[in-house]
């Protein structure tokens, strides 16, 4: 890994040299394609280099050991204990930084959730998940907007969409697409019978519209009256937009603002995100098998995530991690999942040979 090193740091001077190149500042996408590689080298370099510093004090030490004796031996062979355990630590975080970055790192994040089967009581599912990311979100600092929804009779809803900003929102909540199944005994039940409904989560990078153009002759752009719970009117404007991609069959819905244009820009955002996600799909199956795995059919035998409120139970069924802290978790203490996840996928990149050995 020291010779890889070496070349990042030259990597890292070319790079800079870039930054102040009159063609490059003048490209708006070079620019900040530049800036983003001059940051992920910013950050290699720097824990390479202590890492390097760390091997050359623990080779001082030892050095200085074959010369010495007594009291001034053991404190240097202290010394060299010190810097070999931190050149182990800083090797492992070398070689993480060197696994493949994901091209999504970065970006901010559209999620969907909608109610999948267990009628009312899977829409007032996809509710409680909706609070339980907000009130993570809140934990991590992070930015949040309401894209739009669609109430359901009791309060639940039928889908709704949010868009996520801040540092690290794709690399915590990539995991979570897929459908979610929670087991308790729900407000419409009457006898007091434990009931498993599910809701889906879909996760998806937001796209900007230099990335992802979309030509106006692509769409077919319905207008109707936002409707709320059992299906009756709330305003008396047509402010509802349904967006159609006639090449994709892609459609979105937006009715949470007054006016016609915002909810059709929010609409865009949206399909944008979508048709970025498509695109990525395409280039890799990977990604496609991806995909499909966090939509699949919503139904309650098909899921990522268990959500007992009898026995207080979250389990992640992809990694096999229990947690008995439901509250907790609905309350948005969701870094127990989270960072077990993200730590599976490193160990899983290791594991395939993406790192340097």
């Amino acid at each position: 890994m020291l010779d890889r090193l070496q070349g990042l740091e030259e990597e890292l001077v070319h790079v800079e040299s870039q930054l102040g190149d009159p063609q490059v500042t003048s490209d708006r996408d070079r620019f900040v394609e530049v800036s983003r590689r001059y940051s992920q080298l910013s950050e290699m370099v720097e824990v390479g280099s202590e890492w390097r510093s760390a091997l050359e004090d623990a080779a001082a030490a030892r050095e200085m050991a074959e010369s010495s004796d007594g009291d001034e031996l053991s404190e240097i062979r202290q010394m060299e204990s010190v810097a070999t355990s931190n050149a182990a630590v800083l090797a492992e975080q070398f070689r993480m930084l060197l696994l493949p970055r994901d091209p999504n790192d970065g970006r901010n994040v559209i999620v969907e959730i909608r109610g999948a089967e267990g009628g009312e009581e899977a829409n007032l599912w996809a509710r409680d998940l909706f609070e339980m990311y907000r009130a993570y979100i809140n934990t991590k600092a992070w930015g949040i907007e309401v894209l739009g929804s669609h109430l359901s009779d009791m309060g639940g809803y039928t889908d709704i969409a949010f868009l996520v900003k801040g540092d690290g929102v794709w690399r915590h909540l990539k995991h979570e697409g897929g459908p979610h199944r929670v087991q308790r005994v729900p407000v419409t039940e009457s006898q007091g019978r434990v009931h498993t409904s599910s809701a889906t989560v879909t996760v998806l990078p937001e796209a900007d519209e230099v990335e992802v153009q979309i030509d106006p002759n692509d769409l077919e752009v319905d207008t109707y009256r936002s409707s709320g719970p059992g299906g009756q009117s709330v305003n008396t404007t047509d402010s509802a937009v349904r967006v159609t991609h006639l090449p994709t069959g892609l459609v979105v819905s937006m009715q949470d603002e007054k006016s016609q244009l915002q909810n059709k820009a929010k609409a865009l955002r949206v399909l944008r995100a979508r048709l970025l996600k498509l695109h990525q799909e395409e280039q890799a199956s990977s990604q496609a098998a991806q995909k499909r795995d966090q939509v699949k059919g919503g139904g309650r035998a098909e899921k990522i995530r268990t959500y007992n409120f009898k026995e207080n139970r979250v389990t992640d069924h992809r990694i096999g991690v229990t947690l008995y802290k439901l509250e907790r978790v609905l309350a948005g203490d969701l870094d127990g999942v989270v960072e077990p996840l993200m730590i599976h996928e490193r160990e899983q990149q290791l594991e395939a040979g993406n790192g340097e050995a």
